[in-house]
């Protein structure tokens, strides 16, 4: 399968944003999520299972649970990951960013090659100057530097609550924002093997394909906050 050059404006409606978990309480599964395999990454109260990259514990200071908010307050608290690795998976979260800020979430992220994945990116595209970078392959919900989003992003105003998706199921690869599927391609495909070569990637061993490994979520000195955190797995296993 190839990387769809548009896609259709497919918004899922408000009850089945309800359904998957939008709509009740924050950081919450009903009995109908933990049947569909839901479960949480992210708890509310604490930051367990989450560690800082490289090291075996989570980051002493510039991390905070804050309301029910994941925040790092962009003052060099370094990159977070998942204790768990994931292969193929469906990834959900809630998140805000602070004006002109630049963050992103990383998936297929091995320790031994680096804090890098493929990334998520999540930016203020109107003020951050990464955003007007690399054709918008630096834009929110794009696959950083390698891939732009393939329809329009619904990004709301920094400080606002987006909601954002990963699927990985197979090779094909998608990102949603806020309900809308905004990006499609095929891991280890021809496509995404050439713009990975034309990408700050090109050097890094085995980038561009599935892989198991970590979800990340940077610190690029900026504050963001992440809620409503949650995984399934998707390898049928």
């Amino acid at each position: 399968m190839r990387i769809f050059g548009t896609l259709s404006l497919l918004v899922v409606p408000a009850v089945l944003l309800a359904w998957i978990g939008y709509g009740q309480e924050a950081n919450q599964l009903s009995e109908q999520d933990k049947a569909a395999g839901w479960r949480l990454l992210f708890d509310g109260k604490t930051t367990r299972g989450w560690r800082a990259f490289k090291k075996p514990t989570f980051p002493s200071q510039n991390w905070a649970v804050e309301e029910g908010w994941l925040r790092c307050l962009g003052k060099g608290g370094g990159d977070i990951i998942t204790e768990d690795q994931f292969e193929e998976f469906e990834l959900e979260w809630e998140w805000k960013l602070s004006p002109g800020g630049n963050s992103g979430v990383k998936y297929f992220v091995v320790e031994s090659r680096g804090p890098v994945g493929h990334e998520y990116q999540i930016i203020d595209d109107e003020r951050h100057p990464d955003g007007k970078l690399a054709e918008g392959k630096r834009m929110t919900a794009a696959f950083y530097d390698v891939l732009k989003t393939q329809a329009p992003t619904p990004l709301k105003e920094p400080g606002q609550v987006n909601q954002s998706r990963i699927r990985v199921q197979g090779s094909r690869v998608e990102h949603w924002l806020n309900g809308r599927k905004v990006l499609e391609y095929e891991a280890g495909s021809q496509e995404v093997l050439e713009a990975v070569a034309k990408s700050k990637f090109k050097n890094t061993p085995g980038f561009g394909t599935r892989m198991k490994g970590h979800i990340l979520l940077q610190d690029h000195n900026d504050p963001v906050w992440y809620r409503n955190v949650r995984i399934r797995d998707l390898s049928g296993k």
